[in-house]
C-alpha cells in the first residue's frame, strides 16, 4: 500500500456508507457526529487489531466505546463499513502526507523525477510508521469480502502514478517492470515498518529503503 503521488481519482466497488466529516449538517451537529465517528473508529481499530476482522463482533465494539449499537449502524452500517472507513482514513492520510511533501519539494525548486519520487516514498514510509496500527491491520489477509479486489485496484492506481512521477514511458515493458518493482519495494518496506521495535529501527529501515529506491530508480544508460 503505497500511494506516493498526488491524491487519486479512483472509484471503488466497496465504500464506507459515510465519509466522515462530510455530512452537510449544521456545524455543531456535524461536530458531534464527527466525535461519535472518531470514537467508533478507535474502538473498531482496537477490536480488529486484537481479534482480526473475521472474529470481531459489533457488540464488543459498541461496548468498548460506550455507544449504542444504533449509533454504529447509523454512521457505518456495520462491520464492513467500519473497516472500510479505517482503510480510507489510512489511505487519505498517506496521500495528504506525500502530496504535501511533493508540493514542498517542488516549491523549493526540486524537479528531478527521481528526487521527487524518493522524497514522496520517504514521506509515505514515515507515515506507515506513524500509522503502524492501521498499517498492520491492512497487511493481514483478513478483511471483508471483496477487500482484496479493492486493494488490487488501488495498487494499480499507485503504480500508474509512480510511473507518471518518474516520467516512465508505460508503453515500454522495461519501464513498467521497473515501476512495479519500485512500488513493491515500498509496499514491502511499509509492512516491515509496522513491526519495528522502536523509532530508531524504523528510521534505519526508511533510510536504507530510500537508498535502494534511489539506485533502482535511475534508468540504465
Amino acid at each position: 500500500m503505497s500511494g506516493i503521488m498526488e491524491p487519486a481519482e479512483t472509484g471503488t466497488a466497496l465504500r464506507s456508507p459515510e465519509r466522515h466529516g462530510r455530512t452537510g449538517l449544521p456545524q455543531e451537529q456535524a461536530g458531534r457526529d464527527g466525535s461519535v465517528r472518531h470514537i467508533l473508529l478507535d474502538a473498531a481499530l482496537e477490536v480488529f487489531t486484537e481479534r482480526g476482522y473475521t472474529d470481531a463482533v459489533l457488540t464488543e465494539i459498541a461496548a468498548r466505546c460506550g455507544l449504542p449499537m444504533g449509533s454504529l449502524f447509523q454512521h457505518y452500517g456495520g462491520k464492513q463499513g467500519l473497516y472500510l472507513a479505517l482503510w480510507e482514513e489510512f489511505r487519505e492520510e498517506q496521500e495528504r502526507r506525500t502530496a504535501a511533501t511533493l508540493a514542498a519539494a517542488r516549491g523549493s525548486g526540486t524537479d528531478d523525477p527521481v528526487d521527487l519520487f524518493v522524497a514522496g516514498a520517504r514521506a509515505y514510509l514515515e507515515g506507515a510508521w506513524a500509522n503502524r496500527r492501521l498499517g498492520r491491520l491492512f497487511a493481514e489477509d483478513d478483511g471483508p469480502a471483496g477487500f482484496d479486489v479493492l486493494r488490487r485496484q488501488w495498487d494499480r492506481v499507485w503504480v500508474r502514478r509512480n510511473a507518471r512521477l518518474l516520467e516512465v514511458d508505460e508503453k515500454r515493458r522495461a519501464g513498467r517492470v521497473r515501476v512495479r518493482v519500485l512500488t513493491t519495494v515500498i509496499g514491502g518496506a511499509a509492512r516491515e515498518l509496522c513491526d519495528c521495535a522502536d523509532e530508531g529501527e524504523a528510521r534505519e529501515i526508511v533510510d536504507e529503503v530510500c537508498g535502494i529506491l534511489t539506485h533502482l530508480s535511475t534508468a540504465p544508460g
